[in-house]
């Protein structure tokens, strides 16, 4: 009796399908559409991602808005006679939202090394910086109640005059949540953990995902010393482990330089209760090798691609 109990259990097992594979569209889905606008986050639920990453940074007057660089990229940003920006334009910061409104970014500048690096993009002249109201409201309006929002925090220690201070950061963000309460469905990353810590404080049951980048910018996580990144935690206290130092930190999720993971590191971040979701992963190669190896997910910018590899075979 035993024996057949065994051999039924084995035999569900083998037929129980592996864990989902959260399918997480990078800036939108910044290889097919400019990054960070409602367009590309529109194109990304049409794809079927499960999370929604993003980047926001906070105006002048307290919006949160969605963005990857703290002051205006030149590579895709144009003023309102239609000029390219020449060098990096203001900080965000320093800009009210109605300020900010006046720049179009929704095209790349020809002959860039950008353009080069993502020749599929399609333009969408006269897009603009969007609100993160407005990205709640558009996935409201689309009835679509099960997709996550992956929010990192642009922030630097490196920095402190290119934005909001780390907590007028994550107060206006909270509020920016709350207001479409939306606590349950959101994750919140960042390279500089000081906003997640005092994210943890202020809303415990929202998950922070901490960035880690060991071999390439910014460089925010090493074991051999302490930096200004990491709000305090060193690696070398956990035994040179980064996600025994996340777990430290209270995080629910590492989220590496997929360059930077191994099996047996995503074996030992899982072991300790961790997700891990690496970014930003767009050769099919590596995707299907980090699937392989177990992770709980991939950050891409080619969301099309990563759900034709993820899918299940007949």
């Amino acid at each position: 009796m035993h024996c057949t109990l065994l051999v039924a259990l084995i035999g569900l097992a083998m037929v129980s399908p592996a864990h989902a594979l959260d399918l997480q569209g990078h800036r939108g889905a910044r290889g097919l559409l400019p990054e960070n606008t409602l367009a590309a986050f529109e194109r990304a639920l049409e794809i079927g991602v499960t999370t929604l990453e993003l980047d926001c940074g906070v105006t002048k007057d307290g919006v949160v808005v969605i963005a990857h660089d703290r002051t205006l990229n030149p590579d895709f940003t144009r003023d309102a006679t239609g000029a390219w920006l020449e060098g990096a334009g203001p900080a965000i910061s320093q800009l009210t939202y109605a300020e900010l409104r006046r720049y179009d970014v929704g095209r790349i500048r020809p002959s860039t090394s950008y353009a080069r690096r993502f020749p599929r993009q399609r333009p969408v002249d006269g897009a603009r910086i969007p609100r993160l109201d407005d990205l709640f409201e558009l996935v409201r309006a689309r009835g679509n109640a099960t997709v996550r929002f992956n929010i990192e925090t642009k922030i630097s220690p490196l920095a402190p005059g290119e934005t909001v201070s780390a907590d007028a950061f994550t107060q206006a963000l909270l509020a920016a949540i709350d207001r479409a309460n939306l606590r349950t469905r959101v994750t919140i990353q960042s390279f500089d953990w000081r906003t997640l810590q005092m994210m943890q404080k202020a809303a415990p049951a929202i998950p922070t995902a901490y960035l880690t980048a060991e071999s390439s910018a910014p460089h925010n996580v090493s074991i051999q010393s302490a930096t200004p990144w990491t709000a305090g935690f060193d690696a070398r206290d956990y035994g040179g482990s980064v996600p025994g130092t996340i777990k430290a930190a209270g995080g629910a999720v590492w989220s590496p330089d997929y360059r930077d993971l191994t099996r047996e590191r995503v074996r030992e971040a899982q072991s300790m209760g961790l997700k891990v979701i690496p970014w930003t992963v767009n050769d099919e190669a590596e995707m299907r090798r980090l699937i392989a190896w177990g992770v709980d997910g991939i950050i891409s910018d080619y969301p099309d691609v990563l759900a034709a590899v993820a899918k299940p075979g007949p």
